[in-house]
């Protein structure tokens, strides 16, 4: 607590957000980063630190579903929304159908970029189930990767587009 002209207040401010599905409630600085709090805080290292500047997408979580840098968003922001990191993509039984497909088709190299790439990737598969080649480049174009030309990365998400289209044409409907 600091105090200025008698009155004191705080330098903390409360949030909570729904995080891969679990409520959090914290006090964080308003300076903070998304990034810091889910990394360093939370304990969420699948959301990496690249270039600090919104450049790499090593960072990129999907805030109500849309792909955000969270170096680039303030703790703060993170209050009442619904947020997704790499690790939520997994469920108890199996990876999800874009984890698989980027180790089937040879989509991670060192694995720095991976998170970030996934979870641009699944941003898209929510709003566009069927994306066509170009669509993938387009939405994958705030991630780097130094490793891979990219040809893996794009036929990962096609390919696990596709299983997720076949998985919901083969179930019973209710």
């Amino acid at each position: 607590m600091s105090q200025t002209d008698g009155q004191e207040f705080s330098s903390r401010v409360k949030i909570s957000f729904m995080l891969n599905g679990e409520p959090v409630e914290l006090e964080v600085e308003p300076w903070s980063s998304a990034l810091t709090v889910l990394r360093d805080r939370l304990g969420f290292k699948g959301t990496k630190e690249g270039c600090g500047i919104g450049e790499c997408g090593a960072c990129t979580i999907l805030v109500d579903g849309q792909a955000v840098d969270s170096c680039l968003m303030f703790a703060p922001q993170l209050n009442g929304r619904e947020i997704q990191t790499v690790e939520g993509l997994k469920n108890e039984k199996s990876l999800h159908p874009l984890q698989e497909a980027f180790l089937s088709d040879g989509a991670v190299q060192c694995g720095f970029c991976t998170p970030g790439m996934l979870m641009s990737a699944k941003a898209l598969l929510e709003r566009n189930p069927r994306p066509t080649p170009e669509d993938i480049v387009e939405a994958l174009s705030g991630n780097l990767c130094r490793c891979t030309g990219y040809v893996q990365i794009v036929e990962a998400v096609e390919s696990a587009a596709e299983a997720v289209a076949n998985a919901k044409s083969t179930k019973p409907e209710k």
